[in-house]
């Protein structure tokens, strides 16, 4: 395992004072690439689409500032005794994906109520595109080099790693030592998530069951993913903060699942017809 070229640069581009960074750019494209798609099925099912214009100029920067928030929270010790400004730095990286889902969907509900819509509607329209913006995004770790995995063993790299492309391979190599790219594999588990959730609509299954769907099968996967990353967030101690919210995630999506349909909350079909 050697580290074939240098890594890639992580500045898009310069100008003057102005420095735009890959990862900036990335996690755009990937929120674009969401809109794109929740206004296409907001159209097909009749829901005004500028819906989700107006929900994404709320969601995106509440969601930037709660995943920050949530990621220095939990990294205290790293920004304490630093200057004030490190704090607000997130072109170097450091939002947490937790934290920003808890602020969109905190932003979805009051938007619901603001316009009189449905939230579980506006979540299950969202959520392919929220799992396709992850994938997207998780791009821009790569070309941070971080939330990546440990050191790549020598036989799993016989195995599967040496048919990896060599750009993603020089960037995986830092320090001289080949990393794990956990970000390429979370990337792929949430693409086979997104056809998923493309596929489990076409069913018209109960309202909120694509939203909550996509809950469990991203919080799978990050719950394995997470075990392997060497730049966790921690509770207390080993207990990795990923994990738990994972477990304590696919649970209460499961029992919501179970709870919406007994209770006769889940009385609409996805396209909004009466069960």
């Amino acid at each position: 395992m050697t580290c074939r070229e240098p890594a890639l640069d992580r500045v898009f581009f310069e100008l003057g004072p102005l420095t735009v960074y890959w990862y900036g750019v990335i996690i755009a494209a990937g929120a674009f690439l969401g809109l794109w798609l929740a206004t296409r099925e907001a159209d097909r099912l009749g829901l005004n689409k500028d819906l989700f214009v107006d929900l994404i100029v709320f969601a995106i920067p509440i969601a930037i500032i709660s995943a920050r928030i949530y990621y220095v929270i939990f990294e205290w010790d790293r920004y304490d005794g630093g200057t004030w400004w490190d704090v607000f730095a997130i072109w170097e990286g450091g939002i947490a994906i937790h934290g920003a889902l808890i602020g969109s969907v905190v932003t979805a509900i009051i938007f619901a109520r603001v316009r009189k819509v449905s939230f579980w509607q506006l979540a299950d329209i969202a959520a392919p595109s929220i799992i396709l913006g992850q994938a997207v995004g998780r791009w821009g770790n790569f070309m941070n080099q971080e939330a990546h995995g440990g050191p790549v063993s020598q036989a799993a790299y016989d195995n599967f790693l040496q048919y990896l492309p060599d750009f993603i391979t020089n960037q995986m190599c830092i320090g001289g030592v080949m990393y794990h790219p956990t970000f390429l594999y979370e990337s792929v588990w949430n693409l086979i998530g997104l056809v998923l959730l493309l596929v489990l609509r076409r069913f018209n299954p109960r309202r909120g069951e694509v939203f909550l769907s996509y809950v469990i099968w991203y919080s799978i996967g990050r719950y394995f993913i997470e075990d392997m990353r060497t730049d966790s967030l921690y509770i207390v101690g080993q207990l990795r903060t990923a994990q738990v919210i994972s477990i304590v995630l696919v649970i209460l999506g499961i029992a919501l699942i179970i709870y919406r349909r007994y209770s006769g909350r889940a009385d609409r079909l996805y396209n909004g017809r009466k069960v």
